[in-house]
């Protein structure tokens, strides 16, 4: 092992025992397939509720943007870390792969290895670690559009967009302070994604459905820990 990467594991090591005290709910990584929606979106939540991210690493993929391919480097993430990132091996409880439908070829098979891979791997504790996918159908715009709009019928991404920027004309892919401006329509958009997910689920493409309800929720959660 360099020189390099003993510096690094030192230094992790300090950070470690200094936030420790502040560990006190789940390890959680979050990664997610947009490079910059979806992570700045988690991000400002982690913000808002002042989440430390000795619990909460939210990470974008780096192996591509299809459905497979997060769920994978998620599970690399968690197996090798990353000294880079200040990611420890095996270092959470929980792990998320955040994903849409669109018109992927590997949705399904990434539904299944998520599906999988929970419980099945174990944290540096010897624990199981809960792995969940959180999929939306058709695209992660549809859980921001349901804080304005009731959707209970199939609707192609592009319209979803093309609606979302009813409500929110500056909207497109990478903006930032979307939790912000939806947030006070936030127990809303809950509601509206718990009946979808009431009547559907991230397999029965094309009905509507999103299961960012979950994560937020439990995010929102964590402020009270």
């Amino acid at each position: 092992m360099g020189r390099d990467n003993q510096a690094k594991i030192r230094q992790l090591r300090r950070k470690e025992a200094k936030e420790a005290q502040r560990a006190v709910y789940a390890r959680i990584l979050i990664v997610t397939e947009g490079s910059k929606t979806e992570p700045l979106y988690l991000g400002e939540i982690c913000a808002a509720y002042r989440l430390h991210s000795a619990n909460v690493e939210v990470q974008p993929g780096q192996l591509g943007t299809a459905p497979m391919q997060v769920v994978l480097y998620a599970k690399q993430l968690f197996e090798h870390g990353d000294l880079n990132k200040g990611i420890r091996p095996k270092s959470f409880d929980q792990i998320y792969a955040v994903f849409d439908r669109d018109e992927h070829e590997s949705y399904f098979n990434a539904l299944s290895l998520a599906q999988s891979l929970d419980g099945n791997l174990r944290n540096h504790d010897r624990q199981p670690v809960s792995f969940k996918a959180i999929a939306s159908v058709p695209s992660f715009e549809l859980w921001l559009l349901l804080h304005y709009e009731d959707i209970q019928s199939p609707i192609p991404r592009d319209q979803v967009m093309e609606r979302l920027k009813k409500h929110i004309p500056d909207y497109d892919k990478g903006a930032g302070g979307m939790f912000a401006i939806a947030r006070d329509k936030l127990e809303t958009a809950m509601l509206r994604a718990e009946l979808l997910a009431g009547k559907f689920n991230a397999y029965t493409d094309p009905e509507p459905f999103t299961g960012m309800h979950e994560l937020v929720n439990l995010l929102v959660t964590l402020r009270t820990c």
